[in-house]
């Protein structure tokens, strides 16, 4: 996902990044080259002369201004939702993990609980891109967990499981009072919710005739817009052409980018670093300080004091 500072508005009219211009010059050079042959035809195919006015182009802007929009909205509200999910299994995540640190009894090791969180944020991320469920989990999970996971079609689903399970260990232990138990399971369901919700949004696309009427509708438009404006301005036709079919053309790229916000595209949910974030985060609580590396690009954990031990129960 690109994050970056606003640049100056000068800056801003010829900046490449995230203006889609590399995902749409072919399109543009189509349209282009088209208006270009129209212009030395004079409007005419053949012996035929095209007569169009604005009127004509007036209605047809119209029309597709609406349905493109339609489009980016629909796509922008897949967006957000599972922008919001992530955000709820951010919150989820530290309220299980600060619960874990501070209802349990102190002879009780929440460590493994709240590594179990940052797995879980690992595997649903890896579930969503189609990743293999133990990548960049290293760690995190026990050996049979690890085993479990490896192969099943839904990892994230038994790490809440093996979470439930977790919980039910520690009341049948009498290191959690079942009150409290109760609270944590809600959070869990909340975990739960916020994967079946981005699970819905990845397996639900949007109808593929959207797709297909924009994209022709956008096509003709374009196709026919040198037709009517050759007699009007002439030689300035193939770069007026160009420009109002980049509008087109990069609404409707960027509502297919973002319709699935799991992706690998610049605009797309930036989900390494929500994890890395929930990791980080988690970790902290835990009392854990990260150390980088001098000489390699990698990142470890160690623990800050026995002072920061007793204080988190461990």
């Amino acid at each position: 996902m690109i994050i970056r500072p606003r640049p100056h508005w000068i800056r801003l009219l010829f900046v490449r990044r995230g203006s889609l211009l590399h995902q749409i010059a072919g399109q543009l050079i189509f349209i282009f080259t088209l208006s270009c042959l129209v212009v030395a035809a004079h409007g005419q195919l053949f012996t035929w002369k095209i007569t169009l006015n604005s009127s004509a182009f007036s209605l047809m802007g119209v029309a597709i201004a609406i349905f493109l929009g339609f489009r980016i909205n629909a796509s922008y509200d897949r967006y957000w939702e599972a922008r919001k999910q992530w955000g709820s299994v951010l919150v989820e995540s530290r309220n299980l993990a600060r619960q874990s640190l501070t209802l349990l009894a102190p002879s009780h090791d929440a460590r493994p609980f709240v590594l179990g969180l940052i797995g879980f944020a690992a595997t649903m991320r890896n579930q969503l891109r189609g990743l293999p469920n133990t990548a960049q989990t290293q760690g995190l999970f026990s050996e049979s967990l690890t085993s479990q996971i490896t192969s099943a079609r839904s990892a994230p689903t038994l790490v809440l499981l093996w979470l439930g399970r977790w919980l039910q260990e520690c009341r049948a232990k009498q290191a959690l009072e079942p009150a409290l138990a109760h609270k944590m399971e809600v959070s869990l369901d909340g975990l739960s919710l916020a994967l079946g919700s981005c699970e819905r949004i990845a397996n639900t696309p949007l109808p593929f005739t959207y797709s297909v009427i924009l994209h022709r509708s956008a096509y003709l438009y374009c196709g026919l817009l040198p037709f009517g404006l050759v007699d009007t301005i002439g030689l300035m036709t193939p770069l007026v052409v160009t420009i109002v079919s980049y509008t087109f053309f990069a609404l409707e790229s960027l509502s297919d980018e973002i319709e699935e916000p799991f992706g690998l595209a610049a605009n797309d949910l930036a989900l390494d670093a929500m994890v890395a974030g929930i990791d980080a985060s988690l970790r902290e609580m835990l009392g854990e300080v990260r150390r980088q590396h001098p000489n390699r690009m990698q990142t470890s954990y160690s623990l800050k004091s026995q002072a920061s031990k007793k204080f988190t129960g461990q």
